[in-house]
């Protein structure tokens, strides 16, 4: 019986232009300004050309979507990547613009797909979601061992139409998401220290912050409650930012 052969490393092409596009509803959502600002430390550090606009109603969400796809396509460099970033108070497959109206996160997804977006055809999409998407509160389970950390917050060939994507949600569905009124979401700080401050593919990272967060425990009105992202990957490649 011959033994395992290791997996063939092939990495995306991060040459060319880094694209990220940042939408954020701060009304309503203290906290906000931190994680605007720690994103923006953090694209700056990765040679991302970073674009931030506040408060979108649930129409303007769809359209700066549009408009950053009509834009990537409008280049004549090489693009290597975008980045999406999505924050708002939301629902399971919905945010809530400014105007408290909602949009369905699926839609906004389809702007930068390999049919609708050819500049980043075969090239990585990375949407960053920080939203509720239900309701529900994860009390935690106990673990023996290990040790917690307590934070106290309120080409010619063709390929499928859905590849190369990365959604990264603050939260698993249907349950809630945390965010403190000063220093931000737990999800998005964690995340951009680790993209800053650790070196491996982008899935090994957002292990580690999924590691981080899992260990840590959130208190609100005096109670430990528990959070975790969730990854959905269709990534073909490996995918390094540094």
């Amino acid at each position: 019986m011959s033994s395992p052969q290791p997996l063939e490393e092939e990495t995306y092409d991060m040459s060319g232009a880094r694209l990220a596009l940042t939408l954020c509803v701060t009304k309503a959502r203290e906290g906000s300004e931190a994680d605007l600002d720690a994103l923006e430390r953090m694209f700056q550090q990765l040679g991302f050309e970073s674009t931030m606009k506040r408060d979108p109603t649930a129409q303007q969400f769809q359209e700066e979507l549009e408009k950053f796809q009509q834009a990537i396509d409008a280049r004549e460099d090489f693009v290597s990547c975008a980045f999406v970033v999505l924050m708002a108070h939301g629902l399971e497959g919905r945010l809530k613009g400014k105007d408290e109206k909602m949009v369905e996160l699926e839609d906004l997804f389809q702007a930068l797909n390999n049919k609708n977006c050819r500049a980043l055809r075969a090239k990585p999409k990375v949407y960053i979601v920080q939203a509720c998407r239900g309701e529900q509160r994860d009390p935690g389970e106990p673990v023996t061992g290990g040790h917690l950390v307590m934070i106290t917050e309120n080409t010619p060939e063709t390929i499928p139409t859905y590849t190369d994507t990365l959604h990264v949600f603050s939260t698993i569905e249907g349950y809630i998401a945390y965010r403190h009124d000063q220093e931000g979401s737990y999800f998005i700080q964690t995340l951009v220290d680790v993209f800053i401050n650790k070196k491996g593919p982008i899935l090994e990272l957002l292990t580690e912050v999924t590691r981080r967060m899992a260990e840590a425990e959130m208190v609100q009105e005096g109670e430990a409650k528990k959070v975790n992202p969730e990854i959905q990957s269709t990534l073909r490649k490996r995918l390094y930012l540094q």
